[in-house]
């Protein structure tokens, strides 16, 4: 059986020495193992966060370890604080080569009830802050004669299922984007996104260890038999940035243990939520 530590030979001979990559949402789940991944393979890292604490943690354990790291305190969704942050870690660090937009975030809810309030701040999260990134950096990659692009999707956007309409329209939206972007930005920068099945990160433990029978249900859902860790998303990014990806661009690669050869990732996970049961044999 194929285990999260099995690429770890492979991985060495990746190097991404020189290169500086900015990775928002980086002080936690798969945001922080792609800042240990990349700077493990040489990369000065800017880990952005809202959560200057989660950030400052995730910075200050890669310096522990004489490895690359910065952190930033930044709202990804308001572009003007987040453009004050990239000229600070380019005075800091030089100009970043890697962007990874991985900040985000759900909710589940059906559509006549999601207030407006909440669709906006899930949509400007998940799509709009992606946007920021790729207006912020795209343009400076091309400038500085190379770089890469790498979104966090979602099997959401791939298989959407009842509750997760915003979170499902936003990630689509990052896919479509994604594909734009590596129109517009090639031959210079490679875009693509990642789209993870079912990872335990901090976004999904409430579910995972807070309702009965979520992490079976989940597991029986997915062919390769387990959860997946934040540590397989980030190797897959780290591969995405690497020279072994350089005619990769413009994809959508979907990491998800085979849960979506299903259905939808959380296909009935509402109705299972307000019924009270998430037994993998209940009807």
């Amino acid at each position: 059986m194929t285990t999260p530590g099995a690429s770890r030979s492979a991985r060495k001979e990746i190097s991404l020495a020189g290169q500086v990559a900015v990775v928002t949402g980086g002080g936690s789940g798969i945001g922080a193992a792609t800042c240990q991944r990349l700077a493990e393979h040489g990369a000065a890292v800017a880990v952005l966060d809202v959560d200057h604490t989660s950030a400052r943690r995730v910075a200050r354990d890669l310096g522990e370890r004489d490895l690359g790291a910065r952190d930033y305190a930044v709202d990804v969704t308001d572009f003007v604080a987040l453009a004050a942050v990239i000229d600070a870690v380019t005075a800091d660090l030089g100009t970043p080569t890697i962007l990874v937009n991985n900040a985000g975030g759900s909710g589940m809810a059906r559509l006549g009830d999601y207030p407006i309030s909440e669709w906006e701040r899930l949509v400007a999260l998940n799509l709009t802050s992606v946007f920021h990134g790729i207006k912020l950096l795209g343009p400076r990659m091309v400038e500085a004669g190379g770089g890469c692009i790498v979104n966090t999707a979602s099997i959401s956007g791939v298989r959407p299922a009842i509750g997760e309409g915003p979170y499902a329209a936003a990630k689509a939206a990052v896919v479509a984007l994604t594909a734009n972007a590596a129109l517009e930005y090639a031959p210079v920068v490679r875009v693509n996104a990642v789209s993870p099945g079912a990872i335990h990160t901090g976004l999904t433990d409430p579910l995972l260890s807070g309702v009965a029978g979520a992490r079976e249900w989940w597991t029986a859902k997915t062919p390769l038999g387990r959860i997946g860790e934040p540590a397989e998303i980030a190797d897959v990014i780290l591969f995405l940035c690497s020279p072994l990806a350089r005619f990769v661009t413009g994809q959508n690669i979907v990491v998800d243990g085979g849960m979506t050869l299903h259905g939808s990732g959380v296909d009935g996970l509402l109705d299972r939520l307000e019924r009270g049961t998430l037994d993998p044999h209940s009807q």
